[in-house]
């Protein structure tokens, strides 16, 4: 190791302790699995703490089964992001989530599928209401949105196309079935290419229409007729990141230039558009939480957000703006963590996301790349 790491970090790179690392947090992942389907079979109750810790009811309803796009893989009821509306609260595979070191938030989630896009435009629609802590801005929304799986790889759909391609073209999407609740037309204002960051960013509006007047179906192409009542977001795609993996060697730098591009974009001001900005400057949030997905939402979804954290750690990446205590997030009814580890900040780190989204951080080579990644920053800085 060289010697410009920090102690904790050479130290933490060995096989010893990463054999210890992997061996204790697939422990505590099997307990959450064992609580979890404790609270499957039988229904929470007051003195089931431990099943009502890792509860999933609003998941596995009969209803809400075809929103998930692996039967598996279902979002805490505890964390779980819920999408309001008039008709009442909504499902989506969502979690809030945040980091232990850096303090930021995020909203972790599974792909969109066709039948959740109504959903997931929803959520950005509408203002960020975060149950777990109060925010400092009374106009604050999701305008950035991180997606880390190609749609289509390896021959199969990871994740479905719920913007359009061409710039200046619409979809139109429809809520789900039996809800009293307008159509969203959804245009691609904008594309651009980052070689550096092996991104695709693009410029997405979105805004409800009258489905009397529309007559066009859903998911028809339409051209858009520059209409500015609309909530814009950038939508970030990392295109370097293979599933169940992690990117190769000559990516390393790329997906740091990702890191630094995602954080920079979400802290522009000058990319709001929304119905409500008329408000000072001064009340938009300068540094809101992201939504972040790969296509279940919990491999490379969980290692970009133990990145994003430990790497603010590091002072790679700027402090979030509005930083949280770890301890807004409710105790483990497991045992606390080891105190062989409790110095491992990798560790301790996917342990708390783990305790937020089920199987953060998924795969024992995506645990090695965050060791791999602060390892390599810690050379250059």
């Amino acid at each position: 190791m060289p010697p410009s790491l920090p102690p904790w970090l050479s130290r933490a790179y060995s096989v010893s302790n990463i054999d210890l690392v992997l061996k204790t947090l697939a422990e505590r992942e099997s307990q959450r699995d064992n609580f979890r389907y404790q609270a499957q079979i039988s229904p929470p109750s007051p003195g089931k703490a431990s099943s009502n810790h890792y509860s999933v009811v609003a998941a596995n309803m009969q209803h809400n089964v075809q929103y998930n796009r692996y039967r598996d893989i279902v979002p805490y009821d505890r964390t779980r992001a819920i999408v309001h509306s008039d008709s009442g609260d909504r499902y989506l595979n969502a979690n809030w989530v945040l980091e232990s070191c850096g303090h930021k938030w995020w909203i972790a989630t599974q792909a969109p599928l066709p039948t959740t896009a109504h959903a997931f435009f929803s959520l950005i629609m509408q203002p960020v209401t975060n149950p777990h802590a109060s925010l400092p801005h009374d106009t604050s929304y999701i305008r950035t949105v991180v997606q880390l799986t190609r749609n289509v790889e390896m021959g199969r759909t990871k994740a479905h196309v719920y913007f359009p391609s061409q710039v200046g073209e619409s979809l139109v999407i429809p809520p789900e079935q039996g809800l009293p609740l307008l159509p969203l037309k959804v245009t691609l204002l904008q594309t651009r290419s980052h070689e550096d960051a092996q991104c695709i960013q693009s410029t997405v509006a979105i805004r409800p229409i009258d489905s009397s007047t529309a007559n066009i179906g859903a998911g028809e192409n339409i051209r858009y007729d520059g209409d500015d009542k609309q909530y814009i977001f950038q939508h970030l795609m990392y295109t370097a990141w293979p599933d169940h993996g992690v990117p190769e060697d000559k990516d390393r730098d790329s997906l740091l230039a990702f890191l630094k591009l995602v954080d920079r974009t979400n802290r522009d001001t000058s990319l709001c558009n929304y119905p409500s900005m008329a408000a000072p400057t001064s009340q938009i949030d300068p540094d809101p939480p992201m939504i972040v997905g790969c296509s279940a939402g919990i491999g490379r979804t969980g290692t970009f957000i133990a990145l994003s954290s430990l790497l603010r750690q590091t002072k790679f990446l700027p402090p979030a703006v509005n930083p949280t205590p770890p301890s807004v997030i409710s105790p483990s009814p497991l045992d606390a963590f080891p105190v062989a580890l409790a110095w491992d900040l990798v560790a301790v780190e996917i342990d708390f996301l783990r305790e937020q989204r089920l199987r953060m951080v998924e795969r024992p080579e995506q645990i090695l790349l965050v060791y791999e990644i602060l390892i390599a920053v810690s050379q250059n800085t």
